[in-house]
């Protein structure tokens, strides 16, 4: 494995580690920040191992996967979450403020589908 590609993904894994934290001590607003960079940086890291280059700076995680490929059955997952990359952190970005809008149940379900993911994608990068 490509150093490069080594980086991103272990630094995928740590953030779904961090997710399972956070989840424990109740910053569910973190829980879904953290799920949304976990499978960006799972699919930058298969990205680069298929295409031999950066994606560069994009966080559309379903650009990300139809570029390597995905499972069309993760579309609607990667969808909404990929809104969590402002929604979980900026005031402005809804009516509500980010801490106080996540339900232990939806980044539970967060957490299990990005886990899935990045089982997807551990199939494809670690040989």
């Amino acid at each position: 494995m490509r150093k490069e590609v080594e980086n991103w993904w272990m630094q995928a894994k740590k953030d779904l580690e961090a997710a399972e934290k956070n989840l424990k001590i109740g910053e569910y607003y973190l829980v879904a920040f953290l799920c949304q960079q976990a499978v960006e940086k799972a699919l930058k890291a298969l990205y680069i191992q298929k295409k031999r280059q950066s994606p560069g700076q994009t966080h559309p995680l379903t650009k990300l996967a139809r570029d390597c490929g995905v499972q069309k059955k993760y579309t609607t997952f990667l969808r909404h979450l990929t809104s969590e990359y402002f929604l979980s952190r900026y005031p402005d970005a809804t009516e509500d403020v980010p801490y106080m809008m996540y339900e232990e149940e939806d980044v539970k379900n967060y957490i299990n589908q990005s886990k899935e993911v990045l089982d997807w994608v551990a199939s494809r990068i670690e040989k």
